[in-house]
């Protein structure tokens, strides 16, 4: 069986193909190969002798992702795709095209596990993590794309199906390749990784020394109100959510970003804008309002326009920094799991 190179570093490689006679400074020739020039076959890495390019074809493959499905908004600026693995398994990765760069949101996991009413990547578990690599063929996927119209991927979003602390290893793997030079070159700053509140893992992450900006969904203002949209809610209460951020924040100086999905008659009223002012009151926090894209399966409705202006109005009156997420792909369901739901 061939062993799969796609998500090695360059000092991996190096030391696989090693004992098929490659010296090890071909190790990084390869890596760019696969990651900046995006070429899986072996016999178009020219600076390799064609003896060795058959060596490699003969023992080693390079295994991404293929395109099962694909949809694009009418404005352009947005477009999903359905990727499929070498096992059958498919995740949706997201273009978003904004006047400041090309950003692209990847799933860490196929399916999820932590039941969020909310979402629609949870209503049938998880069947499985994703390596590394396979979280980078999502983003090499449409850095391809992207090549072909003469730009590049500038921004990562750790935010798509699965819960990306769950999958800490490979979480990790994916974020340093992702920055190596032979690789995309990325900042850490340039990747954000969102989470639901895993705290160990926070912590975890505040003690790597790597300056990622940190996304938390908090979505509610209380305990009560977030248990009812959040079950990790019950093993990490809000209390211990915000003391790990806080940690975060101190050890990378990065401003978390907390994320609050506004649902009509549950979470978008004054006193919930109140509540939720009084517990950031003094931190370094940046409140994401997102008005809920319609999950049918769970019947949760987005506010009136009035409701989320109000909201707003509520948290900016108490001099909490806020925005209002432009809504980007609503006419193709481009939250996380909808796609997949369908086709899958």
């Amino acid at each position: 069986m061939k062993t799969n190179i796609f998500g090695m570093f360059a000092e991996e490689i190096a030391q696989a193909v090693e004992p098929y006679g490659l010296q090890k400074y071909r190790g990084e020739q390869i890596a760019r190969w696969i990651y900046q020039h995006n070429i899986t076959d072996f016999a178009q890495m020219t600076n390799l002798s064609v003896e060795q390019r058959k060596f490699l074809a003969e023992n080693f493959a390079i295994l991404t992702a293929v395109e099962k499905a694909r949809q694009a908004a009418a404005d352009r600026q947005t477009s999903k795709y359905l990727l499929l693995f070498s096992d059958g398994a498919a995740v949706e990765t997201v273009l978003m095209c904004h006047p400041y760069g090309n950003s692209v949101c990847v799933s860490t996991q196929v399916g999820c596990a932590m039941g969020c009413l909310f979402c629609a990547s949870t209503l049938h578990g998880i069947i499985r993590n994703l390596t590394g690599g396979e979280i980078l063929a999502q983003l090499l996927y449409i850095d391809r794309l992207l090549a072909a119209e003469s730009t590049r991927v500038n921004t990562i979003v750790i935010m798509g199906s699965g819960e990306p602390l769950a999958n800490y290893d490979h979480l990790l793997r994916f974020i340093h390749l992702c920055h190596q030079e032979y690789c995309l070159n990325l900042s850490y700053r340039n990747i954000t990784v969102s989470t639901c509140g895993i705290v160990p893992e926070i912590n975890k992450l505040a003690a790597e020394g790597i300056p990622v900006n940190l996304s938390i969904s908090l979505h509610a203002p209380t305990n009560e109100i977030r248990s009812k949209l959040m079950p990790i809610n019950q093993r990490f209460p809000l209390e211990t959510v915000l003391v790990a951020a806080d940690r975060y924040a101190e050890k990378t100086g990065r401003r978390i970003t907390y994320e609050y999905i506004l649902i009509d008659g549950i979470n978008d009223k004054p006193e919930h804008a109140a509540a939720l002012a009084a517990i950031l009151k003094g931190r370094l926090a940046n409140v994401n309002l997102i008005p809920v894209n319609p999950v049918p399966e769970r019947g949760l409705l987005r506010p009136s326009d009035a409701h989320i202006k109000r909201f707003f109005a509520g948290l900016q009156s108490r001099h909490i920094n806020v925005t209002i997420r432009h809504e980007m792909g609503a006419d193709i369901q481009a939250a996380c799991g909808q796609l997949r739901n369908r086709m899958t």
